[in-house]
């Protein structure tokens, strides 16, 4: 019995014929081959709506040469009407007027949308004179900030004086009530608090900042004019003094009157914290007797940072 089962075994293996391998891998196609088989790229071609509603494939229409003179006359006769002569140049009217042509002729075209006028010679004259009266006032390498070099400011006493004073008149477009005369240092930290603290302190209120009302600026003196005292920051141009802030529609925010309450108060107190951080020393009402009418910002380093009042 086990050798009829075995031998069994044996013929059914035998009827299996193994699997055929094919005849030949199929290779890639040869790139000729390909290119021949990718149709050519056709002309392009738009396709439009015509006026009875159906769409028409049309090619675009070659740009007409002829009326390009004209609508370039026609320009060139708005402009001197306009009062503007020479006021497009060559290059530019010529462009604009094969633009209109175009936007004549072919119904391919979409409605024209012109670049704005150049600005009369007249006027980029004026603004490059004005640019360059700035850059005449520029101190500190910066053209925010306006005024006059002074250079070295000798002091009564040793301890005073400033080695490089500048004197400003306006910084960051806000005007100073008086030349305040102080170090690049001290200029420079102005600015950033002007940008920085004070127009966000005072908004829209009264159209905005116009200028600051500088009660004290350089001097030569003691720490509150205190005999026998440390020198103050404003004896080595590193400090000034600010009472109020003028606005544009003539109304002021003064420290003495608005410190308590309401728009101008809280504008005041966010000047305040501003300061504090880009100024070494901030002191405002409430820090002593000496502060109750104005902000004393100044740019001594203290090693435990800014001290603020």
């Amino acid at each position: 019995m086990r050798g009829l089962w075995a031998l069994i075994c044996l013929l059914t293996l035998a009827s299996q014929a193994p699997a055929s391998a094919p005849d030949r891998s199929l290779r890639p196609l040869a790139r000729e081959a390909v290119a021949q088989a990718v149709p050519a790229p056709q002309p392009a071609v738009i396709v439009s709506a015509a006026p009875d509603g159906t769409l028409s494939r049309r090619r675009p229409e070659a740009r007409p040469s002829g009326m390009a003179d004209v609508f370039r006359d026609a320009l060139a006769q708005d402009l001197r009407a306009a009062g503007v002569p020479g006021f497009v140049p060559e290059e530019a009217a010529a462009g604009i007027a094969r633009a209109k042509a175009f936007a004549a002729r072919s119904p391919q075209a979409i409605a024209l949308s012109l670049r704005p006028l150049l600005r009369p010679k007249a006027m980029v004259e004026k603004a490059m004179a004005r640019r360059q009266q700035r850059a005449r006032g520029a101190v500190c390498g910066d053209l925010a900030i306006q005024g006059q070099q002074v250079g070295f400011v000798p002091g009564r006493i040793s301890a005073c004086g400033i080695e490089n004073a500048v004197k400003l008149r306006s910084v960051a477009g806000v005007t100073l009530s008086q030349q305040a005369l102080m170090d690049c240092t001290t200029a420079k930290t102005l600015k950033r608090w002007i940008e920085q603290g004070l127009k966000p302190a005072v908004g829209s209120q009264g159209g905005g900042v116009a200028g600051l009302r500088v009660a004290a600026h350089y001097a030569c003196r003691t720490r509150n004019n205190r005999p026998g005292g440390k020198i103050s920051e404003h004896g080595k141009g590193r400090a000034i003094d600010i009472s109020g802030v003028m606005l544009r529609d003539g109304s002021e925010i003064s420290v003495l009157r608005d410190w308590g309450g309401g728009a101008k108060g809280r504008a005041l107190r966010q000047m305040h914290r501003t300061a504090c951080g880009p100024f070494g020393t901030v002191l405002g009402p409430g820090s002593d007797g000496y502060h109750r009418d104005h902000l004393h910002f100044d740019t001594a380093r203290h090693r435990s940072g800014s001290y603020c009042r």
